[in-house]
């Protein structure tokens, strides 16, 4: 597959450039379409992080549910299971209902999500809408990448998908931004505010403003052809691929996703069996997919953006400081991915995800070695020395950053267009519930690992699954810069 893949990508890539440039006004509504269709991203980035600075308060006995590190853990994890739900059937429910649709319907739940779990007192209820919510994250992340690379020409496929992350990117910063005003205004996460509610309440009842303005732009945007065409809607497809993607072949193109759409069981309806084949009982492009997430979350970045504050905490920075090196670490990371966004379509998806992995190695084991020098207190703070406090947090963002610029927006744009267009929404709905299962796993093993083993084990573990991310990408990753997504491949040669 990756010799196939990748001699397709440079035929590709010559008939590009005999294409002619897309005019000023059709490329300034693609770009409009496109930054419209990452919204979702980031409501996806503002949801997952809005937690960041709640979980200590959310844990508290006196603010809070009074948790033990692992119910503390499970509280925020617990949106990744309705992620990787929401992700499982995304794909079936796109199919059926329409890109754009299912968006409106992952902004419902943010709406419901984040007015539930920012008011009940009861955690049963928290944890049943932070499911909720992360059913609505699930659809996004696995939906709005595959609009974006849908309705994308080719040549800049990989700059527009990238949109999905800077968008979450932003939607970070968003909500750290707005979890530092909260606390410097109440005095801390787990001080009363407005109307005598809690700080951390109003972190998470916030997110329903992006909610409610996500659901009200998704009515501007218009369905990608190739949905359009396996519905039979040829002449919506064709004005879409004229007016929007500037297509001067629009018949050429339309002709070429309905031969994409044809198989051998041409009549029947595409389901989850057709994922099946020779590689271990499933097509060998689901394998690469769904370990090529694994590797990606198994390195630990999540850990980054869910506890980077309460780890700071725990080295000895106040709560607002902790927050206040959370808002610099997510600007730099909006900052890392616009460099990913240039590069991805210029050096391709493998180059990318190779010399990242590498470098995100060197600086976990830095990381790991210097967490590994402290003791850790009867107060759950961990002693350092200053120079190894300062290596330890400047390699941790070193990774962190790196990751944004590389793994962070390779991962979008690869799932979203690895797999051939007949089992795209399937596959793209397997390889994003793989995503989420894995981030749920690693994020809900973070609590006990760093309790029972301590932070330079755990480091020690996320460097040698980014090593392993390494050797994956170098033997295993297909090119898939500049390869139309009707000649994508669905079995290893």
């Amino acid at each position: 597959m990756n010799d196939e893949v990748h001699h397709q990508a440079k035929e590709n890539t010559m008939s590009q450039q005999a294409q002619p440039q897309i005019d000023g006004k059709l490329k300034g509504k693609l770009i409009a379409v496109c930054t419209i269709g990452a919204v979702g991203g980031f409501l996806f980035g503002y949801d997952t992080s809005v937690i960041n600075g709640a979980v200590t308060a959310i844990a508290s006995p006196d603010s809070g549910f009074a948790l033990s590190s692992t119910m503390s853990g499970f509280s925020v994890s617990s949106a990744l299971l309705g992620c990787v739900f929401g992700a499982w059937f995304a794909g079936v429910v796109a199919d059926r209902m329409g890109r754009i649709r299912v968006l409106e319907l992952a902004a419902i739940l943010f709406v419901a999500a984040s007015l539930v779990t920012g008011l009940t007192t009861n955690f049963t209820m928290f944890i049943i809408f932070r499911i909720v919510g992360g059913l609505g994250v699930g659809f996004t992340s696995a939906i709005g990448p595959a609009y974006i690379s849908e309705i994308s020409p080719a040549a800049r496929r990989g700059f527009f998908t990238s949109f999905q992350q800077m968008a979450i990117a932003l939607g970070i910063i968003a909500s750290l931004v707005v979890n530092d005003i909260y606390v410097v205004a109440s005095g801390g996460a787990e001080m009363p505010f407005w109307m005598g509610i809690d700080a951390w309440r109003w972190m998470l009842v916030t997110t329903a403003l992006p909610g409610v303005i996500m659901f009200f732009l998704c009515f501007a945007l218009p369905e990608t052809p190739r949905y359009l065409v396996m519905k039979g809607e040829i002449a919506k497809a064709r004005e879409i691929l004229v007016d929007v993607i500037g297509d001067e072949n629009a018949d050429v193109t339309i002709s070429k996703i309905q031969k994409s759409f044809q198989s051998e069981e041409n009549e029947k309806k595409v389901s989850f069996k057709e994922l099946r084949g020779k590689t271990f009982g499933l097509k060998g492009v689901v394998w690469i997919s769904i370990i090529f997430v694994l590797l990606a979350q198994a390195n630990g970045q999540n850990i980054i953006m869910l506890y980077d504050s309460s780890l700071w905490n725990m080295l000895g920075f106040s709560e607002q400081a902790s927050l206040t090196i959370a808002v610099v670490r997510a600007t730099l990371a909006a900052v890392a991915t616009v460099v990913g966004m240039v590069l991805i379509d210029r050096v391709g998806r493998r180059n990318l995800m190779k010399y990242g992995t590498l470098l995100m190695t060197v600086f976990l084991g830095i990381t790991a070695i210097g967490f590994g020098q402290g003791q850790l207190n009867a107060d759950g703070t961990l002693s350092l020395s200053i120079t190894w406090t300062w290596i330890s947090i400047i390699c941790t963002y070193a990774f962190f950053l790196v990751c944004c610029a590389t793994t962070n927006v390779a991962v979008w744009v690869i799932i979203s267009e690895i797999f051939p267009n007949r089992i795209r929404a399937k596959g793209e709905a397997v390889a994003t519930a793989a995503n989420w299962m894995f981030n749920f796993l690693i994020t809900t093993i973070y609590p006990p690992m760093r309790d029972g083993i301590g932070l330079g084990w755990t480091y020690g573990f996320y460097t040698l699954m980014a090593l392993l991310g390494f050797f994956f990408v170098v033997k295993f990753l297909p090119e898939t810069n500049g390869v139309e997504l009707e000649d994508m491949k669905a079995e290893l040669k």
